[in-house]
């Protein structure tokens, strides 16, 4: 017999929560790799941090309503336990995502701007930003928003409060740059490069360092052989002396 689920035989344990709808998770491959990499620099950026970073996973914000979700392509929670999760729930974490970033396009931009960012403010996320990779209907690429009075503000400075970071437009990535000390936040393929980079330097000082300890052993041997010569031609002279006597 089919069991009937009514209203009150309806469990937390009973709702089924989807970590996926099967949808792409963007529509071309600069909106996915701008995704990915935001996400990994974030990570790496936030690691010590207690917080986690979330990259298009389903984010329900109403209990007991799985209908009630959206996907952002990246949100930054902080306060709760670092590591990845199938979706997240606000009520069970108790904390509400602090910055969100869509990578944004003429087909997204309507729901970018009207459900999303409505939507989004009602939930109380601090900062919301938009980022178009091909720069097809936000000509600077990248603008963000602060959540002021629930109402989002736009923020002039490109400076996200919530990371400590400024963000800046690169090509078809955003980079970022901590405000504490300027220092930028390295990409992986610069992170590589900057490990080889630190590789060959390494391998050129060990080189350096070996050079300089073989001429001293050259100079220390060269000295040794100068000092026996000597030694020998003073057992020499004394000989001689013993044998004839001063010349003079």
């Amino acid at each position: 017999m089919a069991t009937i689920v009514t209203p009150s035989t309806i469990t937390p344990q009973s709702i089924n929560y989807p970590s996926g709808d099967g949808t792409p998770v963007a529509e071309t491959f600069d909106h996915l790799y701008v995704i990915l990499i935001t996400i990994e620099v974030l990570r790496q950026y936030l690691e010590d941090v207690q917080a986690c970073v979330l990259g298009n996973q389903f984010l329900y914000y109403s209990q007991g309503l799985p209908r009630l979700k959206c996907a952002p392509d990246v949100m930054v929670i902080f306060g709760v336990e670092p590591g990845s999760r199938d979706s997240y729930k606000i009520w069970e974490e108790g904390e509400i995502p602090r910055v969100v970033f869509e990578m944004t396009s003429p087909g997204t931009r309507d729901k970018d701007e009207g459900f999303k960012k409505d939507l989004y403010a009602q939930i109380g996320i601090e900062e919301y930003w938009q980022f178009d990779p091909k720069g097809q209907w936000i000509e600077e690429k990248l603008r963000g928003y602060r959540l002021v009075d629930e109402t989002y503000v736009p923020i002039a400075t490109s400076e996200s409060q919530a990371l400590g970071l400024r963000l800046e437009v690169s090509g078809a990535l955003i980079s970022f740059y901590r405000l504490d000390n300027g220092e930028k936040l390295l990409i992986p393929v610069e992170l590589r490069n900057k490990a080889q980079q630190l590789q060959d330097e390494l391998t050129l000082e060990q080189a350096r360092l070996l050079l300089e300890q073989t001429r001293s052993q050259e100079l220390e041997e060269r000295s040794q052989e100068l000092e026996n010569q000597l030694n020998q031609a003073q057992a020499e002279i004394d000989r001689y002396r013993n044998q004839f006597g001063d010349l003079l």
